[in-house]
């Protein structure tokens, strides 16, 4: 007995204390479950079942990006998305996946929703319904931890989806008017004759109608999705992020105008050159000179708050 006494004391003097049955043993319950303890197989069943209710749909998506210029864009979004998400996988594995079961109610709401767009032939219900019901099956696998992890690849995924079409014609046609207003006093300013009627510049030798295609939307909604994906690829600022979002409406405004005036300039001419291969390729040029002028403002204001770190007084 005494041995057993000494032998007790010793261990509590080395700090080993002996472990008591009835000691509690949920001390790790609130620790973030690992990503072997996540459920994998039904995240993909999830994610399938998903996808599988939505085919429709997102074929007929798939198809509009494939012959929409004005929505070429949409195919690079989803893989973006993802690639960003990917890198967040750290993050994500880290985070306690605790189920959020109020996201049965959005995935009643887009499924709902699906349902009225399509019996109202209404693509863009369609398509919305398929993020909410995503967000929801988010929110029931990893709860709003999860959700807000994704929060930036979630916000880009509506840039695969085109416009409505009396929002996009309330935005074009506006457009087009200033497009046709800058090109007619370019033309003026160098001294060439025009007559403006609305959408249509008046040449000598040639016509010239600002289309919606010339409206500059097209442009103003790839730069928008590429000034939100650069800004986070090289500036994890988030106030920097809604700099250069702002920044990308005059820009993708200016450089279309810009684009149309060079256009009735080069008519001027020969006329051949305001339609065809050549004019397809002005816009590329275009758009990668809007794409250096976004850039060219983002390093400004690196230079500016770089500038403004180094005046502050340190009192250290």
């Amino acid at each position: 007995m005494a041995s057993e006494q000494i032998a007790d004391g010793a261990q509590i003097a080395s700090g080993a204390i002996p472990e008591s049955p009835d000691a509690p043993q949920n001390v790790a319950l609130s620790a973030p479950i690992p990503a072997s303890s996540i459920n994998w197989a039904a995240v993909g069943w999830f994610a399938v079942l998903l996808i599988a209710v939505y085919f429709p749909i997102l074929r007929k998506l798939f198809d509009q990006w494939m012959t929409d210029d004005d929505v070429t864009h949409g195919v690079l979004v989803p893989p973006v998305a993802l690639f960003i998400a990917w890198q967040r996988r750290d993050k994500i594995m880290a985070i306690a996946w605790k189920p959020a079961w109020w996201g049965l109610a959005l995935l009643v709401w887009g499924a709902a929703q699906a349902y009225l767009g399509v019996v109202g032939a209404e693509l863009f219900l369609q398509r919305t319904a398929f993020l909410i019901s995503l967000v929801g099956m988010l929110l029931v696998m990893g709860g709003t931890k999860l959700v807000k992890e994704l929060a930036f690849p979630l916000c880009l995924l509506p840039f695969m989806i085109p416009l409505p079409t009396v929002i996009y014609n309330k935005i074009t046609f506006p457009l087009q008017l200033f497009a046709s207003r800058v090109a007619e006093t370019t033309l003026d300013t160098v001294g060439i004759p025009v007559f403006r009627d609305g959408n249509i510049l008046e040449l000598a030798n040639q016509k010239l109608s600002v289309a919606e295609a010339c409206s500059g939307i097209r442009s103003l909604l790839s730069l928008t999705f590429m000034s939100l994906v650069y800004a986070y690829v090289f500036d994890r600022r988030i106030w920097m992020r809604w700099v250069l979002l702002g920044c990308t409406i005059p820009i993708a405004i200016i450089a279309n105008a810009g684009r149309v005036a060079i256009t009735g300039i080069l008519a001027s001419y020969n006329p051949d050159l305001a339609e065809g291969l050549f004019h397809e390729m002005e816009g590329f040029v275009i758009f990668a000179i809007a794409c250096v002028m976004l850039i060219t403002i983002h390093a400004l204001f690196r230079w500016v708050t770089s500038i403004r770190t180094m005046e502050e007084p340190n009192f250290d």
